[in-house]
């Protein structure tokens, strides 16, 4: 059986080398042809241009950028445009019957029986239906009246509490033609945090889903003010009205707008000054905050991210991220600026391997063929992984082929060049699962690992463009340029906004560091949010008015490079120093570890007084139980392969090896593991809506295990 394999082997290796030797030749023979094409020299002048310059601040080291405005800002400022309602407008009047939002056709649900015998609900779908701008106006400007028929008066808060779909945006956008201040809420958030959103903001009238309505039936009891209830249809589905407390009103979105067709009520224009969105964070470290952001603070925010998306006329947005996320929001909004189509998706129906797609079928981008969309890391940390999984499984021949494209591709893109060749034969099918026409792709929300990055924007072929932003900043604070082919970093400051650093004395990070200065990141600008929602104090610690600019204190410790891009390199609240003085960013070690191929998630743990990190794992089912048959344990069950030590040691030696290659320090590897047969859902109360990590809890849940690890 050895000898065997070793033949196997030598032939695959064999087979690699002499594919090697002839791309050589290739390239040598090709040269001059693809330099004269792709003329990689005039790229590389862009890649290392710089982006942003230091200018003088009264404290710390400032960065700004020198682009130069683009032709859709200098529009919009002299359109003189200054709040939502307007910038929203204008755009409907200009693109008129264009393609504005699409919805694919539900047909129905049934059950699929899978090969292993499980039984799963499937959709049937059918194409996309669209509505073009003067209908989405139309539309919101009639939903909006509609509030007002039901007794909702300008500047009162209204909370939309749904999942993303194309009545989400168009509630919004006529919640702002009547001045009322829209609360966002995650529709994963869990109960305590929704009735705390809820109550916080004194709403009496709550926008959800068919799907997130029954959570109102034992939810009322403790939101006394809540009075209204406005849903969004189910296509296939009848809505249950019964069980609720006594006393509510309940209108479908098509009621409200109906009733605003016939109302006899004026649109209540906004001042850029008033409130647009009270946007509630996750709440990583505790009880979400609301985010209070004005008109004007989102125009800017709209206008900044707008540098590195410019539009062309046949771009098509996929749209499925929450937009109770600010980065899904800003997208959607400056999208509706460009006049770029959107298509709605969901996670579970956008691939044709999607869970929800009936066998055989297509999912929503292979219909839409999307160029343009955004992404948060976890989703393309599972590519990257269902991708390697898939070439795996097709035996060492076509992995050890792969792998080769994969470094072929990337060395060529990180010196300019293009390999269309390698592109079609080595990555086309890979791109096909977006659809095949993807051009751009935005990325926030959390660390990007540099192996998925480059992963990514090799083998899907597009600028993969990292960002950083929060929901205090309206998403807008730095963006990558598609030219600009660096790992670990997220890009120069927008050009509506400037980015400092400040000493931060504890973590031993200064901006008179050598080779290149590092502090707390700062940021300023008219894209700066009003504050906390009803909390003067977090307000007062995290805002400052300086310089004539309102700036937010972010608590992320940041290094600008040469050209004036940053990297996020550590967070305050991530920073642990260990007993003989080293300093850990558990941030930064999970966003390596997570790409380990048996990690669903994974959350990093120190102690102070000991010389050595652990780590808390939950494992990827498949991969556990492929990894168990390995072992000879397949008849164990999850809980049991958790508890073994042959699984842990494995699974530990795989972390480790994981780490070594992202070239973390031996005192950043874990020691030890436990593994956890929890799934972490933002329902475990273990992550937040937008899954990141809610230590406290984690810690408190496992503290046992944590102590055990700890001898």
């Amino acid at each position: 059986m050895r000898n065997s394999l070793t033949m196997q082997e030598l032939v695959v290796t064999i087979g690699i080398t002499l594919i090697k030797v002839g791309v050589f030749v290739y390239d040598i023979i090709t040269y001059p042809i693809y330099a004269v094409v792709q003329q990689p020299w005039k790229r590389r002048s862009l890649m290392n241009r710089t982006r942003a310059v230091p200018v003088a601040v009264s404290e710390g080291l400032c960065y700004r950028n020198v682009d130069p405005p683009k032709a859709f800002q200098i529009e919009i400022e002299r359109a003189n445009i200054k709040t939502v309602e307007q910038a929203l407008t204008y755009s409907c009047k200009k693109h008129g019957t264009k393609k504005a939002l699409g919805t694919r056709q539900v047909i129905r649900e049934f059950e699929e029986v899978q090969k292993n015998g499980k039984v799963f609900k499937k959709l049937e779908l059918g194409e996309y239906t669209w509505l073009n701008y003067r209908e989405v106006d139309e539309m919101a400007r009639n939903f909006g009246k509609g509030l007002r028929v039901e007794g909702h008066q300008p500047k009162e808060n209204i909370v939309i509490f749904a999942e993303t779909r194309q009545e989400w945006l168009i509630s919004a956008i006529g919640c702002f033609k009547q001045n009322l201040p829209v609360c966002t809420l995650y529709a994963t958030l869990g109960d305590e945090a929704l009735i705390h959103g809820i109550n916080e903001t004194e709403v009496r009238h709550v926008i959800t889903s068919h799907e997130l309505l029954p959570k109102f039936k034992h939810l009322l009891a403790r939101c006394p003010k809540v009075t209204n209830i406005t849903y969004f249809k189910n296509p296939i589905k009848d809505t249950d009205l019964t069980g609720y407390k006594e006393g509510i009103v309940f209108n479908s979105f098509e009621e409200i707008v109906e009733k605003g067709r016939t109302a006899d009520y004026s649109d209540v224009l906004p001042t850029p000054e008033d409130t647009a969105i009270i946007m509630y964070t996750s709440g990583s470290t505790g009880t979400p905050k609301g985010v209070i952001m004005s008109h004007f603070n989102l125009v800017n925010a709209i206008m900044g991210y707008a540098v590195g998306f410019e539009a062309r006329d046949k771009d098509v947005y996929l749209a499925y991220l929450p937009l109770a996320h600010v980065l899904e929001l800003m997208a959607e909004a400056m999208m509706i600026m460009y006049g770029v189509p959107m298509g709605y998706s969901t996670p579970l129906t956008m691939t044709d391997r999607s869970s929800k797609i009936k066998r055989g079928s297509k999912g929503d981008c292979t219909i839409l063929q999307p160029t343009m969309m955004a992404a948060v890391p976890l989703i393309l940390d599972r590519i990257y992984k269902g991708i390697l999984e898939k070439v795996e499984s097709q035996g060492p021949w076509l992995t050890q082929l792969f792998s080769y494209g994969l470094e072929y591709k990337i060395n060529w893109m990180h010196r300019g060049w293009d390999t269309p060749i390698c592109n079609w034969v080595v990555f086309r099918k890979i791109r096909a699962l977006l659809g095949g026409k993807v051009r751009i792709m935005a990325v926030g929300g959390a660390p990007l690992s540099p192996e998925t990055h480059d992963f990514i924007r090799a083998s899907i072929g597009v600028p993969v463009l990292q960002g950083y932003g929060l929901t205090e900043t309206c998403a807008c604070a730095t963006l990558m340029d598609e030219f600009d082919m660096s790992r670990g970093r997220v890009g120069a400051p927008s050009r509506i906004c400037d980015i400092k650093l400040i000493n931060w004395e504890e973590g031993n990070y200064r901006i008179t560091d050598k080779p290149r200065p590092c502090g707390e990141i700062v940021i300023g600008g008219n894209n700066i949010a009003v504050g906390y929602y009803k909390n003067e104090k977090k307000t007062k610690e995290d805002f400052k008015d300086v310089d004539g600019k309102r700036w937010f204190c972010t608590g992320d410790i940041g290094r600008f490079d040469e050209d004036g891009c940053l990297s996020i390199i550590d967070r305050k609240k991530d920073l642990v120093k260990l007993q003989f003085g080293e300093y850990v960013s558990l941030g930064k070690v999970e966003a390596e570890l997570k790409v380990c191929p048996i990690v669903e998630n994974v959350c990093v743990y120190a102690e102070s007084s000991s010389n050595f990190i652990v780590a808390i794992v939950s494992p990827i089912q498949k991969n556990l139980e492929e990894l168990a048959q390995k072992l000879g344990k397949a008849d164990l069950q999850r809980e049991e392969l958790c508890m073994d030590d042959g699984i842990k040691k494995a699974i530990l030696d795989e972390l480790i090896a994981t780490g070594k290659k992202a070239k973390l320090e031996k005192f950043e590897l874990p020691a030890d593991v436990y593994l956890t047969p929890d799934i972490w859902t933002p329902d475990t109360g273990l992550v937040t809506a937008a899954f990141k990590l809610k230590r406290k809890d984690i810690q408190s849940r496992y503290q046992d295990a944590i102590n055990r690890m700890y001898g």
